[in-house]
């Protein structure tokens, strides 16, 4: 089966996805409106809610809440990406300006917080803790991940930083190190 007959199998409750991203998106405040607007209409494939589309439907569920699940996944996942580009300060992803560099870090970062907060009262709209627990689980395993990320970041430019140091001290030692640190050093981002 290919992407297009998955697509079509799950196109009906994937509308009612994008409703609910649409609805819970809503808000008084316009920044939040627009931001959201901007992010969730940035042209992903959706694809962690079509997993959970997918997976309800693999296990015979009859019920509504699957699209809820899946709304709220892609919340989760679009209030990280929201976060992540602040903090890797990127300025474009899938070949449109991020929204922070549309918005600004800090609308960024807020509006993040809202979709995170946003996702969990449609979890605990649900009714169901083990949702909660394991989302809320979920979040905490991805926040750490980034931290990790940035403290490994931090942790390399040490090393740039004291291996720099020792080739001042002892240039005929460290000299093809030192090059090879220069051009790393002049490379693009590795993520």
């Amino acid at each position: 089966m290919d992407f297009k007959a998955i697509q079509a199998l799950t196109a009906d409750d994937m509308a009612k996805v994008n409703e609910t991203i649409q609805a819970q998106l809503n808000s008084e405040v316009s920044l939040i409106n627009q931001l959201g607007f901007y992010i969730v209409s940035s042209g992903g494939k959706r694809l962690r809610p079509l997993l959970a589309i997918l997976s309800a439907k693999a296990l015979g569920y009859q019920g509504n809440a699957h699209t809820t699940a899946a709304a709220f996944i892609e919340f989760i996942h679009t209030a990280t990406l929201l976060h992540d580009d602040v903090v890797d300060e990127s300025d474009m992803r899938r070949g449109k300006a991020t929204a922070n560099a549309a918005f600004g870090n800090a609308a960024s970062v807020l509006v993040g917080d809202y979709i995170y907060t946003r996702s969990f009262q449609m979890m605990t709209a649900l009714g169901s803790l083990r949702i909660l627990e394991l989302m809320s689980d979920a979040v905490n395993v991805i926040a750490e991940g980034e931290v990790q990320q940035l403290m490994n970041c931090n942790d390399l430019i040490r090393v740039k930083i004291a291996t720099c140091r020792l080739s001042i001290l002892k240039p005929h030692v460290y000299l093809k190190l030192q090059r090879k640190l220069a051009r790393y050093s002049m490379m693009p981002n590795q993520k």
